[in-house]
């Protein structure tokens, strides 16, 4: 058998991530490798972690990414800071906040499910009420933006509910960090994590993860070893300290934090204020497209995701063929609904490098094609004209 290069087709990616690699960064994970402990290579480490702070708004000393994608940050921070014994309250109100339950149950814990409806964002009162009910919880852990559903919570104030009832917050940023606004030392977060493959137009693999003080000083304070050697907290900073010798933890992926790295530059350079009205400029002119096609949002107006939004499949109309016929015709990617939502709603991103006029007019044009291919005729010139007035 004889297997040549593989040559990735160019896609447009408006699905729930990965997001479209701009050249810049492309071209950065191509630069030469040199050793995951050569001096440069640790200048390039600091900075990593400066521009993290910058992104993450926060001068927490332990920020970071984690060596592989956004569900290892996930992991790191529920392994850091639960013990066996311990309990944990988590908002769901997605396919995300279940996964934060399986976690909290792997590290031994007990698990307090604040259950909510999809495609709503957690309400504070449901959690205030489980937190006044369980006083020995350690955790409240929620998704700030539920890439499940395209639905934005109140993390300031779930943040804040934690810090009055003694709990640690645990924060899924992941949809979140560079898209919309997210103040990790304002809102008293206390583990946040992300992903590099969403709003920050990296490729997938790494995972942006923050720690408090506190967190930090709960982590120090354990009586039982973190299950996971890998993302053990006490282990990785010392390869991810500041400045000077670094003692060896594992091989870090070299050029990958080189996409990271440029990623971020071009996320200083645009600016945290101009990226996140970037993505709500964007979002206000494709709901105006969508809305005038007739096409109905899952997420009520104000608590919408601008980056990710949930939208109903017309009656009538074929998912999969639909989907089908962006990738093969129109080379567009758009993701299909998880979990409670499979087959029935469409999750269409406009995530980092995504979130632009002509992606937006390109997924028009191609979901016009695809209704009037299953029978149902829609005006284009309409949709465009929607979109061009909302901006």
């Amino acid at each position: 058998m004889s297997i040549s290069s593989f040559q990735a087709p160019q896609r447009v990616l408006m699905g729930p991530g990965p997001s479209d690699v701009p050249q810049r960064i492309l071209d950065a994970l191509g630069r030469p490798t040199i050793g995951h402990l050569d001096p440069q290579f640790i200048v390039m480490m600091d900075e990593i972690k400066e521009l993290l702070k910058y992104a993450f708004q926060t001068e927490n000393a332990l920020t970071l990414p984690i060596s592989a994608p956004g569900s290892a940050g996930m992991e790191a921070c529920f392994v850091n800071l639960l013990e066996p014994g311990d309990k944990a309250i988590v908002a769901v109100n997605g396919v995300f906040g279940k996964r934060m339950i399986e976690n909290v149950q792997r590290c031994g814990a007990t698990a307090i499910a604040v259950d909510q409806a999809w495609g709503t964002p957690v309400d504070p009162d449901a959690v205030e009420q489980t937190l006044a009910a369980h006083p020995d919880a350690k955790v409240l852990a929620f998704v700030h933006a539920e890439t499940s559903t395209g639905a934005i919570s109140d993390a300031e104030t779930l943040c804040g509910l934690a810090k009055r009832h003694n709990c640690l917050s645990i924060v899924d940023t992941v949809t979140s960090l560079g898209g919309v606004p997210l103040y990790v030392d304002r809102w008293k977060a206390d583990a946040v994590y992300s992903g590099t493959q969403k709003c920050l137009s990296c490729t997938p693999g790494l995972s942006p993860v923050s720690f408090s003080d506190a967190a930090v000083a709960a982590i120090k304070a354990r009586t039982t070893p973190v299950q996971s050697w890998f993302l053990d907290m006490n282990l990785i900073l010392g390869y991810w300290g500041q400045g000077g010798k670094r003692a060896y933890h594992h091989t870090a992926p070299v050029n990958a934090l080189y996409g990271l790295h440029e990623a971020l530059v071009a996320l200083q350079e645009e600016g945290l204020e101009n990226a996140w009205l970037r993505h709500a400029t964007m979002h206000q002119a494709l709901a105006a497209g969508l809305e005038a096609l007739g096409i109905e949002f899952v997420v009520k107006a104000g608590a919408r995701l601008p980056q990710l939004n949930s939208v109903y499949i017309p009656d009538g109309i074929d998912d999969a063929k639909v989907r089908g016929l962006l990738l093969e015709k129109y080379s567009l990617e758009i993701g299909a609904g998880l979990g409670d939502f499979a087959g029935k709603v469409w999750r269409i991103g406009l995530m980092g490098h995504s979130a632009r006029r002509e992606n937006i007019e390109l997924l028009l044009t191609a979901l016009v094609d695809a209704f009037g291919q299953q029978g149902l005729t829609l005006d284009l010139d309409i949709a465009l004209k929607a979109v061009a007035d909302a901006l």
